[in-house]
């Protein structure tokens, strides 16, 4: 087999089986011990609460940083910044008109 057979046949593969794991999980839960839990269920539970637990992170985040206003923050200091560089190439355009022109 060349690479690229090999390459679509690896990412099958593990798409397939990302399926048949998360397939347990659409399934009816029923009442079970913590015992009789399987290890396949364990880590998939636990890969579950991480994600949970990132994506609330990453919602907090940005919720603090559109608490911070940065955006308005960054269009005042552009704007800021702008007037300042306008004036200051405004001063050193006269002051090359008039050496050149004098």
């Amino acid at each position: 087999m060349n690479p690229r057979t090999m390459n679509k046949l690896l990412v099958i593969t593990v798409v397939v089986a990302l399926f048949a794991l998360s397939a347990e999980s659409f399934r009816v839960p029923r009442q079970v011990d913590e015992e009789e839990q399987g290890t396949i269920t364990k880590i998939t539970d636990t890969v579950k609460s991480y994600y949970a637990g990132a994506v609330n992170t990453a919602s907090e985040y940005l919720e603090q940083i559109k608490g911070l206003k940065l955006e308005e923050k960054a269009k005042n200091l552009y704007t800021e910044t702008s007037n300042i560089m306008s004036t200051y190439l405004g001063i050193a355009q006269d002051q090359l008109y008039h050496i050149f022109h004098h």
